[in-house]
C-alpha cells in the first residue's frame, strides 16, 4: 500500500511526528502531490513536543528501536544543514554526555546485559560498568547498593526539542506544506477508504491519504473509523532544581527506582519518575504533582547522589506521554483494512528522539510503498489485533 505520487496527504497533528512526516515527504524527489497539516493549537501550549525533556538514547531492548535511535542521532548531528531554510540554520544545542542505566539486583543486571547484546549487535556504543568502575568514573554517585551500570559512550544525550519541532515545521512550509489551524473532529468514509476529515467549523478537507499523528489524542482519532488504538495520554511531571555542588561528567541517570535526572544548562538539573501502573490514570489534568518532589523524588535523589541533599526547586511542568499500553512501542504504517489511513502513534515517551526515523520511514512508505532507509515493519499495526507484542523493556 502506498500513496499515488500526486496524492494529497493530510496529517492530523502538527507536533514533531506530523511535522517530520510532512518535511520528509516533501523532500522526496518523486513526490508531486500536496501535504496539509492540521493542528488545533499552533501555540503548542499543551503539545507533548513542546513539553518533552528531549533526550535521545541508544539503550533500548529491541533492535528496531536501537536502529531508530542510531538514525536519529546521525540526523540531529546534521540537522543544522538538513533543516536550514534560506541559509538560516536551526540551533538544536545537541550535547552527548550519555545515558547511565543502573541496576541494583541480579535481575536488573541481567536485563542490562541482555539489552547490551542487542545494542552491540546494532552498532551502539554502550559499555557495562561494575560498581567499582562506576565509583571511579562518577565519584559523586553512591554505588554501594548497585550491581551494574550501562553507559552510552557516544550517541546519547539531549537537545532542544521545541527547536527541532519548529525546524521541521519551517522546513516543511518552505517545501510547500500547508498548515491549517483547526480542530479535526471526524472522518468521512466510503467503504474501506477515508474521503475527507471533518473540522469543527463545519468544513471538510478532502485528501487521498490520512495520517494519524495526533500524539496523546491518537486513540480519539482512530475511533472516528471504529479502530481501538491502545494509545493513552499519561501525565508526567518534570522538576528543575539547582545544586551547589557540581557533578563532573554527569550523564542522564536512570536509577533502579525509576527516577531519572540530568543536567540542564550550566547550573541546573531536571528530574522525573514514571509512576506505578496502579497510579497512572488516562488523561489526568496537566497539573504538576508538586508533592511528588518532596515526598518521592528528593529522597531518591539524595540517596543516589549525596550532594543532592542540598537542592532548590526552580521550576516544574507537566506533559503527556502517548503510551502504547499494548507493548510500549510505536505504531507505524498503514491500517490493514482502511487502506488510506496511516498510523504514527504510541511512541511512549520516545516520540521526539524517534521523529527523524519515523518521518523518513512514513515518507518512504507513502511515496515508494516500502521502507528504504530503515525497516520499521516491526512497528506495524497488525501486531495489535494479532496479539503479538513487540515488548520494549527499557521505558523510562
Amino acid at each position: 500500500m502506498h500513496a499515488n505520487r500526486d496524492s494529497h496527504v493530510v496529517i492530523v497533528g502538527g507536533g514533531v511526528i506530523g511535522s517530520a512526516i510532512a518535511c520528509f515527504t516533501l523532500q522526496e524527489a518523486s513526490f508531486r502531490g500536496r501535504v496539509t497539516v492540521i493542528e488545533r493549537d499552533p501555540s503548542y501550549a499543551n503539545a507533548s513536543s513542546a513539553l518533552s525533556a528531549s533526550s535521545i538514547r541508544q539503550q533500548f531492548g529491541t533492535a528496531v528501536n536501537v536502529a531508530i535511535s542510531r538514525y536519529g542521532i546521525a540526523f540531529l548531528r546534521a540537522a543544522a544543514e538538513r533543516l536550514a531554510v534560506d541559509g538560516d540554520r536551526p540551533a538544536l544545542d545537541l550535547v552527548e554526555p550519555g545515558y547511565l542505566y543502573l541496576a541494583a539486583t541480579d535481575v536488573g543486571a541481567g536485563t542490562l546485559r541482555r539489552n547490551h547484546r542487542v545494542q552491540l549487535a546494532e552498532g551502539a556504543d554502550v559499555a557495562l560498568l561494575e560498581p567499582a568502575a562506576l565509583g571511579t568514573r562518577f565519584p559523586w554517585l553512591a554505588v554501594d547498593d548497585l550491581k551494574l551500570g550501562a553507559l552510552g559512550e557516544s550517541g546519547e544525550g539531549w537537545f532542544d526539542g521545541y527547536s527541532l519541532l519548529q525546524a521541521f515545521r519551517r522546513k516543511a512550509r518552505s517545501l510547500g506544506a500547508s498548515h491549517v489551524a483547526a480542530e479535526a473532529c471526524g472522518f468521512d468514509c466510503s467503504g474501506e477508504r477515508i474521503d475527507a476529515v471533518a473540522l469543527t467549523d463545519g468544513s471538510r478537507l478532502a485528501g487521498d491519504v490520512f495520517i494519524n499523528a495526533a500524539g496523546p489524542w491518537a486513540a480519539a482519532v482512530a475511533r472516528w473509523v471504529d479502530v481501538d488504538l491502545p494509545v493513552r495520554a499519561r501525565r508526567r511531571s518534570v522538576f528543575a532544581f539547582t545544586c551547589p555542588t557540581s557533578l563532573p561528567g554527569c550523564p542522564l541517570v536512570i536509577d533502579p527506582s525509576g527516577l531519572w535526572f540530568r543536567p540542564e544548562g550550566r547550573a541546573q538539573f531536571i528530574c522525573g519518575i514514571s509512576p506505578d501502573a496502579s497510579n497512572d490514570p488516562d488523561d489526568a489534568p496537566l497539573r504538576v504533582e508538586h508533592a511528588l518532589f518532596d515526598d518521592v523524588l528528593w529522597p531518591l535523589l539524595a540517596a543516589r547522589v549525596p550532594a543532592f541533599e542540598a537542592v532548590r526547586v526552580t521550576g516544574s511542568w507537566a506533559g503527556y506521554y502517548e503510551i502504547n499500553t499494548f507493548d510500549h512501542n510505536g505504531i507505524v504504517g498503514f491500517h490493514p483494512v482502511i487502506r488510506n489511513l496511516v498510523f504514527a502513534n504510541g511512541f511512549s515517551g520516545h516520540g521526539m528522539q524517534q521523529s527523524p526515523a519515523v518521518g523518513r520511514g512514513v515518507a518512504e512508505l507513502l511515496v515508494h510503498g516500502r521502507y528504504r532507509t530503515l525497516d520499521l515493519s516491526p512497528l506495524a499495526y497488525a501486531r495489535i489485533p494479532s496479539g503479538q507484542p513487540l515488548v520494549e523493556s527499557n521505558v523510562i
